[in-house]
């Protein structure tokens, strides 16, 4: 041993050592700090309190408890992300419950759990209610196997319950009943999230559990509260930090349209605002008072069009993100570039991915401006159907501090439509100059020169995602080469065959995962992966069509705990 570590060690008893590393959160730095020596080892084992998985597979629950004792807070990711856009087959794994039920043994003072993309059944959601007296945080976003049900176990038995968080899931709604069946004597709510969900609740139920809940600073409900309900509960939550409302469409009919604002102004604390469906130009001034102090906006459920837009950013002078529709056009980006100074993160979605008018949506000039306006830029996610090399060059130079780049041209092997190249050296711009970038997603009609450029100058890349690109395996061998950071790779629908599936042979072990779908690899290349690294899990999706020498759709991520035990008849692990 070092005798400079082994002289720190000595200088620290193992309590002070764990109280100091109490005060340690990143999963980063926990982990960095456990291989400085064995004492550190020990002390950052039974200090940690939080512990991140980012694959359910990539070791056992079993293999977590043994290293983790004293674990409160658990996040578990699950599926591959293109499971979002059904590619992965929906009884393909990442149950939660054989965690929860190794965690009801190791973890009986278990207090927050977080998943996405997992399997959550009801009976798993009841399990978790009962087997945790003291569970009070729960989040689930992209997961599914589960129903309102589900969630009413959750209220019924969780008397300390803080967190509520439900986004984006597969669940079935068999009705809002389950928001009644908090017992009225719990008051510790801080977060409620239901946006998602599609039935009626009853809203005597929510008023009464808001007016309860003191210490509530997160509510969003979902598009049946009314705006007369909205105006109830803003009365009784002036302390709300976060606000998802329901619809901007229904009539007042309680009070005059200045009660709602009056309700609005009175909410000091409001940094987030969200919801806003079916909002109208006759109802959208009355958040405007709360707008001076929001720093996250998210219309992307709200159609506006530009100068509705424009109107409600006049009042948005503090905004760091801002998530839209591309229903307010070019003009209503120009606006977002000229009253979005401080604007960090920007999210451009499609109201009607197919629709194919060239005329709807946004276009490169809409995000010239907001990089022109809006210099502290550093995250976008831009959907949009034409894009030039010229327009991006610029853009790179304009918002030098990239950390997310998502330009997804929603027509795949689009040109650049003015001069009909490859965007080449728009992404080539892209990766030279924003020497901070970690995260990148590719479109367009790109050859490997894209690759090329992305090998070569992303030094600092963790995630790449590719579709319909590439012209041969020198593409895929050119960021595997490359990228020394790079942890998670994800391609669907180009040409790279084994010999670039091979070519990451040194890679594959640093990184979290490799997603290919519709490309060229075969069984025989996925064969002499798995031999070659057996430390890694390479995993076959077969569909009922498919080439038996074909592997149509692999999976490859690193692990601890062996092949899954789980797996269906249709996941060939190798």
């Amino acid at each position: 041993m070092d005798p400079n570590i082994k002289r720190v060690n000595s200088l620290f008893p193992d309590e002070v050592l764990e109280r100091v590393l109490s005060l340690i959160t990143t999963h980063k730095d926990r982990s960095s700090i456990s291989l400085v020596s064995r004492s550190w080892y020990n002390a950052e084992r039974w200090s940690r309190r939080h512990v991140f998985i980012g694959n359910c597979y990539s070791v056992s629950p079993q293999i977590v408890a043994n290293r983790f004792p004293n674990i409160r807070s658990v996040t578990i990711k699950g599926k591959p992300r293109f499971s979002d856009f059904n590619l992965v087959p929906d009884d393909w794994g990442a149950d939660v419950f054989p965690w929860l039920s190794v965690f009801a043994t190791v973890y009986p003072f278990l207090e927050e759990l977080r998943l996405k993309r997992m399997v959550v059944s009801d009976e798993s959601l009841e399990f978790l209610a009962t087997s945790f007296v003291g569970f009070r945080n729960l989040s689930l976003m992209s997961c599914d196997g589960f129903s309102t049900d589900g969630l009413k176990a959750v209220a019924t038995h969780c008397k300390n319950l803080t967190e509520l968080d439900i986004q984006e899931n597969g669940i079935e709604d068999l009705g809002g009943h389950w928001l009644s069946c908090f017992p009225e004597s719990l008051t510790s709510l801080e977060i409620l999230n239901f946006a998602s969900l599609n039935s009626e609740v009853s809203f005597d139920a929510l008023e009464k559990l808001v007016s309860r809940c003191k210490s509530l600073r997160v509510l969003k409900v979902n598009r049946n509260i009314s705006l007369d309900q909205l105006q109830k509960l803003l009365l009784h939550a002036p302390q709300l930090m976060e606000l998802g409302t329901g619809t901007f469409m229904q009539e007042l009919v309680s009070g005059p349209l200045t009660e709602l604002k009056n309700a609005f102004s009175n909410c000091k604390n409001l940094v987030t605002l969200s919801g806003l469906w079916d909002a109208t130009p006759l109802y959208l001034p009355v958040i405007y008072p709360a707008c001076a102090h929001l720093t996250f906006l998210n219309l992307s459920y709200a159609t506006l069009r530009s100068a509705e837009l424009a109107n409600l950013l006049a009042h948005c002078k503090s905004l760091r993100r801002l998530w839209l529709l591309d229903t307010v056009g070019d003009k209503g980006l120009e606006a977002v570039g000229s009253c979005c100074p401080l604007l960090e993160e920007l999210r451009v979605f499609p109201a009607d991915p197919f629709d194919q008018e060239m005329n709807l949506g946004v276009t490169e000039v809409g995000f010239i401006s907001v990089s022109r306006g809006c210099p502290k830029l550093h995250y976008v996610l831009y959907f949009c159907r034409q894009m030039t090399n010229s327009a991006v060059v610029t853009i790179a130079k304009n918002c030098p501090d990239f950390t997310h780049f998502r330009l997804c041209i929603m027509t795949p092997g689009q040109p650049d439509y003015m001069t009909k190249e490859p965007m080449d050296e728009g992404f080539g711009a892209i990766v030279k100059t924003c020497t901070k970038l970690q995260r990148l997603a590719v479109s367009g009609l790109l050859t490997d020169g894209t690759f090329e450029y992305i090998g070569k100058y992303a030094k600092n890349l963790e995630t790449l995602s590719v579709a319909f690109a590439g012209s041969s395996d020198l593409g895929m061998e050119y960021v595997l080469g490359g990228c020394p950071k790079l942890r998670k790779l994800e391609i669907r629908d180009c040409p790279f065959g084994n010999a670039a599936l091979l070519s990451g042979l040194m890679k594959y072990e640093s990184m979290r995962s490799l997603w290919m779908s519709a490309c060229n690899v075969t069984m025989n290349g996925c064969r002499v992966l798995a031999k070659e690294r057996p430390m890694l899990n390479v995993e076959v999706i077969k569909d009922e069509d498919s080439d038996d020498s074909q592997a149509h759709k692999v999976y490859v991520y690193r692990t601890v705990a062996g092949p899954r035990r789980d797996a269906p008849p249709f996941v060939l692990t190798l």
